[in-house]
């Protein structure tokens, strides 16, 4: 297999290339709290020639009853490749996504970068720093939609990036996996958004959030390397519906893991797992031994803040 292309682009490399034929650019910019923000932020501003990706619509699946899945979750392989065509995004060409990390969004265009790479899409791209760092660099913005002519989007579907509720039950001794919400979901103190607080035995945890500095930028490949801790172990990925793990499978990218079989996504996440209540759950902090397994605690709520 050919080896990944860095999965990061720049703001100046962007407003280098936005004319080129080629290039497509997703905005991805959403907000859990309110799903009609980021479309309103796309209607007021946004980079010329970039078509609105809707986490709801475009970029996940229709939720099922019960749960399983997840509350986002993956889009059927061939009704994303139509909307991807009808975008005027095919085969060939060249995808940068982007969000506002600025407005702690940052997790949304690693999601469509995901799908795309799920898809076989290897030009797919996040750019680093989202929407600001583009306007910083003196991008202009226009509100107007553009009219791309379709396209032909032919998926070749990667099924090893993605890990299944056994996949996780049943993972080999050595497999790190990786819970990417804040520390106090993980630790079931507090759950703003599923029935369930807590965290799936033996994960360990990773705020997606370090894997940007505080400006919005992606931390370098050491930096990815020390927060994470994985080593060379393989990982599995989740958060609480499959969107916020994304950076953290962008970051292991950085770090010198590809997508793959060692660098997984648990894309029901939190929420599938919780869907079925034979699965064991946990809190506290698997990493300082306070780890305790069952029962199933109540659920204290709180503000939606990742997904």
């Amino acid at each position: 297999m050919t080896a990944p292309a860095y999965p990061l682009k720049s703001a100046a490399w962007l407003l280098d290339h936005l004319d080129d034929p080629e290039v497509r650019v997703l905005d991805c910019r959403y907000a859990l709290s309110d799903p009609l923000l980021g479309r309103l932020a796309y209607m007021d501003g946004h980079v010329p020639g970039a078509v609105y990706a809707d986490l709801e619509t475009d970029l996940s699946g229709p939720v099922q009853e019960g749960g399983a899945g997840g509350r986002h979750p993956l889009p059927d392989p061939a009704d994303l490749a139509a909307w991807l065509g009808s975008v005027g995004i095919g085969n060939g060409n060249v995808v940068v996504c982007y969000d506002d990390p600025g407005n702690g969004q940052g997790f949304y265009a690693a999601r469509a970068w995901w799908l795309l790479r799920w898809l076989g899409h290897h030009e797919a791209y996040v750019l680093d720093g989202g929407y600001p760092a583009y306007r910083a660099e003196g991008g202009e913005a226009t509100a107007e939609e553009p009219a791309h002519a379709p396209a032909t989007f032919t998926p070749d579907v990667r099924p090893e990036l993605v890990a299944t509720a056994q996949d996780v039950a049943e993972r080999p001794e050595g497999t790190l996996l990786i819970d990417s919400r804040a520390p106090e979901r993980y630790r079931g103190e507090r759950e703003p958004i599923d029935a369930q607080a807590g965290h799936i035995p033996g994960a360990v945890n990773r705020d997606w959030s370090g894997a940007l500095n505080a400006y919005g930028h992606w931390r370098d490949a050491d930096a990815q390397t020390g927060r994470l801790e994985a080593g060379t172990a393989p990982t599995i990925t989740y958060c609480g519906s499959g969107v916020s793990a994304a950076p953290n499978l962008l970051a292991r990218e950085l770090a010198g893991v590809p997508l793959g079989p060692d660098n997984r996504l648990y894309a029901g996440s939190w929420s599938d797992w919780i869907s079925d209540p034979a699965r064991p759950v946990a809190t506290g902090d698997f990493s300082t031994g306070d780890e305790v397994v069952g029962p199933r605690p109540e659920t204290p709520t709180g503000d939606p803040a990742q997904s």
